[in-house]
């Protein structure tokens, strides 16, 4: 938790905000409560909503806050421990203790604010909420506000604030990237042919619980990288394969890190594997050059496609004109996703609030196509935005076949030499970057090997 300072300055800028948009009425918050497994006693591990970690600190189950937009007053509900939670869990500071850490200046409990919203629907004030990602959160708020719908002002006013990232904030996440990074090597100096990926697994997410909170994501660990998301870890390893290998971890204080690297099982690349791979590591590195304030990141993400066909066209697996190409969407066979999106107290940042509003500018307008349309972050780029920077190259057996079949890019792609690529897997290559005032920097003590060359010598120096 932060000093109480930036908790009350936080909620100070959003009531403003709330304000210069012409509302009025109630800002209503309503926290995570412990989600049970099996059964009641038995719960999910605790995670508390992001949005309520950013303005109230407080990491504890069942409270809501009420922040009144016209008389800046603010009011915490929660609960006193009784005896038979002192039983179970010892003496806990007080509701007005805590409160006080995060300087709000009124307390109530919890169930009191069920009559402070229903008072203030009766007089007909709004009362302006997000929209919830939880099961229980979704329930009490149509509880509280029956009928109501998420107040886009205030979903508006929230995404400006967390987008930009406090020093305090970068600091954080910076630290979350030096985890992530022991976090990786050990993953990387832990493949050997015959082993289980689990056991890798296990490695690695020792780490995240050993000096952060866990990981930020399920953990993504896999020798076939074609599929994007694979989280199966029964497979052993094998040579000749390409391990990829996309996993963050979640500081104790709860911002992420998220970083992706690929690796030649038995150390070494094949001729076939490392051409594709420089192509994927031209991408980042392009990518990063281009980040910097004023560009938006779909320029970027559409520089990264052009570079990418450009190095598929060298080896024949594509012709014809790059710009037409990459208006035509050819990428998006290769790279069936988006370059990047926001992260901080979440690893996809505030996409619980919505994709569009988060990582779209009021001007922008998603594309339809496939890679371009998945692009999470197309805004404008400024000082203290923290993104992604994730290119990748995929060679999907089912989605070239559907593209071949559907007589969709013949102009431009050599299937024939595609069908020798059908078993190669996949390659993506990850990096966590700021965007300063001058251009960007990558996040985490130093950056993870990356070049062919260093991957190869980070491999053989654990063997």
């Amino acid at each position: 938790m932060f000093a109480k300072e930036v908790y009350v300055r936080r909620r100070q800028t959003l009531l403003k905000k709330m304000r210069e948009a012409g509302q009025n009425g109630l800002v209503l918050f309503v926290g995570n409560a412990e989600a049970p497994a099996q059964y009641k006693d038995n719960c999910y591990k605790w995670r508390q909503d992001s949005s309520w970690l950013y303005y109230f600190g407080l990491d504890e189950p069942l409270m809501a806050a009420v922040l009144d937009i016209d008389s800046g007053a603010e009011t915490l509900f929660a609960d006193d421990v009784d005896i038979d939670d002192i039983i179970w869990m010892g003496p806990q500071p007080s509701v007005r203790s805590k409160a006080d850490a995060v300087g709000l200046e009124h307390t109530a409990p919890y169930g009191g604010v069920e009559n402070a919203i229903a008072l203030a629907r009766k007089s007909g004030r709004p009362v302006h909420f997000l929209p919830p990602s939880r099961y229980y959160n979704t329930l009490k708020l149509a509880q509280l506000v029956p009928g109501g719908a998420p107040s886009e002002p205030l979903i508006k006013a929230v995404v400006s604030m967390r987008l930009i990232k406090e020093d305090i904030e970068i600091q954080a996440i910076d630290a979350a990237c030096a985890l992530g990074y022991e976090m990786h090597s050990v993953a990387r100096d832990a493949i050997k042919i015959g082993i289980i990926e689990q056991e890798i697994v296990g490695k690695m997410e020792a780490v995240s619980l050993a000096k952060g909170w866990g990981v930020s994501f399920p953990t993504i660990l896999t020798q076939h990288g074609e599929t994007l998301h694979n989280h199966g870890h029964a497979a052993t390893i094998e040579p000749g394969k390409l391990m990829v290998i996309d996993a963050g971890v979640e500081s104790n204080e709860h911002y992420a890190s998220d970083f992706t690297r690929t690796y030649p099982t038995i150390g070494r690349f094949t001729q076939k594997q490392r051409e594709i791979y420089q192509i994927v590591c031209d991408c980042n590195n392009l990518a990063f050059s281009l980040t910097k304030p004023g560009i938006t990141y779909r320029e970027v993400h559409l520089a990264v496609a052009r570079k990418m066909l450009e190095g598929l066209s060298a080896l024949d697996l594509v012709k014809g004109d790059l710009d037409e190409m990459v208006a035509k969407g050819i990428a998006g066979l290769f790279q069936p996703h988006g370059l990047g999106h926001n992260m901080g107290l979440d690893v996809h940042d505030m996409e619980d609030l919505g994709e569009n509003l988060v990582g779209y500018d009021p001007d922008q307008t998603r594309a339809k196509q496939l890679g371009l349309g998945s692009l999470r972050m197309a805004r404008c780029l400024k000082p203290g935005h923290v993104i992604t920077d994730e290119p990748g190259i995929y060679f999907i057996p089912a989605l070239i076949e559907k593209f071949k079949k559907e007589g969709l890019g013949f102009d431009f792609v050599n299937y024939a030499k595609l069908e020798d690529y059908y078993d190669f897997g996949g390659i993506r290559l990850e990096d966590d970057v700021l965007v300063t005032e001058t251009g960007a920097r990558r996040l985490g003590p130093q950056r993870l090997p990356i070049s062919p060359d260093d991957v190869e010598a980070a491999m053989a120096a654990a063997r």
